[in-house]
């Protein structure tokens, strides 16, 4: 019994030092926290949703989470061969031109009426504090910090690992203008040496000018926040971006709800929606859209063309890798709506009529 006890307070106080480490970031205090106490979306100490968002589904149980993660997970979570890739030269794309780079998953370059843009950068060759948990796929990792121009903006999402990166930010630093995310993001990037006049914490609908004709507005998500034991201290966000000739709704990770549709008649049109499309599942349909649900989405924004992220470099759901893009492109026929699949680096051009992209996954087994 001794030797028992003795194992789980050594255990307990290897996860306390361990959550105590710089990457985990920090909890928002002083004037942050009385900013953040004001807030319509922070109830009851932590930040929630406009509707009731449960973690996971009705019925379904932690246990039955594991069990099905152990048990019925595809076999093709991930790929057996490299992802492959068209690698833009970063440095020789001219500030006249429009253009955005697809990194995997949810990172993303934009480059638009001069303005760079950088979201939810992950880096790192992982998704989690410990790295060997969730590797990024075989050829998907295929830029460096090094190869980036400086970046005017960096916006983040919320601040999970796979959307906010301890190791790729801290190498980011030097190239970064101002840091955009939502409210109480900023303490993480304090603590790792942000000074506080580069960070730019939003609130749902609070507006941001970029530029003298691009605005930012932050917008909700139907998610949940958190780096370590605690939840839902900082807020997580979508954003609106519109400059004079072309808008971008920037997603997130979020459930389907109805603020979609408030959004799009709020905004009346996207140029383009960048959704989230991947590790869904039905056990967690609140806090993560299914692929019919991502249409949704889109149609509810007034969306002329959709982009469909969140996969291809990771896998933290049990759905085969390739799953979420074979869905969204079957269920799209009957939409029509210009789906802008790129291979990772390849450029897509903002601002002019979107061509039909090649399936890549199709060819990855």
């Amino acid at each position: 019994m001794i030797t028992i006890l003795s194992s789980i307070a050594i255990l307990a106080i290897a996860i306390f030092l361990f959550i105590k480490l710089p990457m985990f970031g920090a909890l928002a205090s002083g004037e942050r926290l009385e900013r953040i106490k004001k807030s319509p979306q922070f109830k009851n100490g932590s930040f929630a949703n406009i509707n009731n968002t449960p973690d996971l589904t009705e019925g379904v149980s932690i246990p039955t989470v594991l069990w099905d993660f152990l048990t019925r997970g595809s076999d093709e979570k991930t790929p057996k061969n490299p992802i492959p890739s068209k690698k833009t030269d970063l440095s020789t794309i001219g500030l006249e031109e429009n253009v955005l780079i697809w990194f995997g998953h949810s990172s993303y370059f934009i480059q638009l009426d001069g303005v760079r843009i950088l979201v939810d950068p992950v880096f790192s060759g992982a998704a989690s504090p410990i790295s060997f948990t969730t590797p990024a796929f075989a050829g998907t990792d295929i830029y460096t910090v090094d190869e980036f121009p400086a970046i005017d903006y960096l916006i983040i999402s919320h601040d999970h690992w796979d959307h906010l990166d301890y190791k790729t930010v801290m190498e980011l630093k030097p190239k970064v203008g101002k840091v955009i995310c939502g409210l109480g993001v900023g303490a993480h990037f304090e603590r790792w040496g942000f000074p506080l006049e580069q960070l730019v914490e939003l609130d749902w609908h609070d507006d941001l000018q970029l530029a003298d004709s691009m605005k930012l507005t932050a917008l909700p998500e139907r998610h949940f926040s958190g780096r370590g034991l605690s939840r839902n201290k900082s807020l997580w966000c979508s954003y609106a971006i519109q400059s004079a000739n072309f808008s971008i709704f920037i997603g997130g990770d979020s459930g389907y709800d109805n603020h979609f549709a408030e959004i799009g008649t709020a905004f009346g049109e996207f140029d383009l929606a960048i959704l989230e499309n991947g590790q869904y599942n039905k056990n967690w349909k609140y806090i993560h859209m299914m692929p019919e649900e991502t249409i949704l989405a889109a149609k509810d924004l007034n969306a002329k063309a959709l982009m469909p992220v969140h996969s291809g470099k990771f896998a933290l759901s049990m759905h085969a890798w390739y799953e979420p893009l074979t869905e969204v492109s079957a269920l799209n026929k009957e939409t029509g709506l210009p789906l802008v699949t790129p291979m990772i680096g390849e450029k897509v051009v903002l601002g002019e009529k979107f061509p039909n992209y090649e399936k890549w996954w199709e060819n990855v087994r």
